[in-house]
């Protein structure tokens, strides 16, 4: 007997998930099907994966194949006799059988013909969308283009999404032929810039502009969130690049919590002065031994 790895013929290793070797199974399946595939061989690379594809994602069978071992393809083999004894009781002699007849044995196979079920085909599709909507979740009108045909196509995008997250859109993909299962759209999630937010996973940060006597003395200033305006209370002595947690305030994750917003600290003075201003400043260097580079040299 011909020994003959399926693993290979479908581009997976050994300890592919189920998922895996659908996927590899789906997109060899299209490159070769013979009612596509314009290649010489097509029609017996078809036959190849299908035979892969049908041993292996029956967990029986994909485990009967993995007791035989793995050895070079075409190489001569003889199941031992114990896989024998617990897979194919009454096959006496394998001279003369092919490997994928013998796993027949087990009564749950089936063989792919020329003209057998085709997969649908996946596609790849970016949504962009701002803040808002991966916070609150939105659905949204998508134009793709599938089988060279413009098609439009409405997403509902659940809350909690992030930035590169990948959904799944079973069945929205390219039609499947001969009984075969239609493809999936796979939408990549973009975040589109916001005014005030910057997102890191589903944290939020944004810039906190202080006056020098709010940073100083202490207050409380209202800042926004994507859940509307809070307060937040700025303790004295608040030095500028201070990070200052709003716990819960950040983006939706998905599983009925938020992340966490977290406001920067910047210290901005007056690009002019009144005179009165400007005589409460000069008093106020004149008073204070506070010197920043001091401090700096110090630490």
């Amino acid at each position: 007997m011909k020994y003959k790895d399926y693993y290979a013929a479908l581009g997976v290793p050994r300890d592919a998930s189920e998922d895996a070797i659908k996927k590899a199974y789906r997109k060899l399946a299209r490159q070769y099907h013979p009612d596509v595939s314009k290649t010489p061989d097509a029609e017996a690379k078809f036959k190849e994966v299908g035979e892969a594809y049908a041993t292996l994602k029956d967990p029986e069978k994909r485990a009967a194949y993995d007791q035989l071992g793995q050895r070079g393809a075409g190489e001569d083999f003889s199941p031992p006799p114990q896989w024998q004894h617990d897979y194919a009781q009454g096959v006496h002699a394998f001279d003369d059988i092919d490997i994928a007849d013998l796993l027949d044995a087990l009564g749950r196979g089936h063989r792919v013909h020329r003209r057998g079920p085709l997969p649908g085909e996946d596609y790849e599709a970016t949504a962009r969308i701002s803040l808002e909507d991966a916070h609150r979740g939105a659905a949204l009108h998508l134009n793709l283009q599938q089988d060279g045909a413009p098609k439009t196509l409405e997403v509902t995008i659940p809350a909690g999404v992030r930035e590169g997250q990948k959904l799944r859109l079973r069945g929205k993909g390219g039609k499947g032929h001969n009984g075969g299962p239609d493809g999936d759209i796979y939408l990549h999630i973009a975040l589109l810039p916001h005014p005030v937010f910057r997102p890191d996973g589903h944290d939020l940060y944004f810039d906190l502009a202080l006056t020098p006597w709010e940073a100083a003395l202490g207050a409380e200033v209202e800042v926004s969130t994507l859940d509307g305006a809070v307060l937040l209370t700025v303790p004295p002595g608040t030095q500028s690049g201070r990070k200052m947690r709003l716990r819960g305030r950040g983006l939706a994750n998905g599983r009925g919590g938020h992340g966490d917003a977290y406001a920067v600290v910047r210290i901005d003075v007056p690009a002019t002065l009144s005179a009165r201003e400007r005589e409460l400043f000069e008093q106020l260097a004149k008073s204070s031994h506070f010197n920043p580079r001091t401090i700096a040299k110090e630490n």
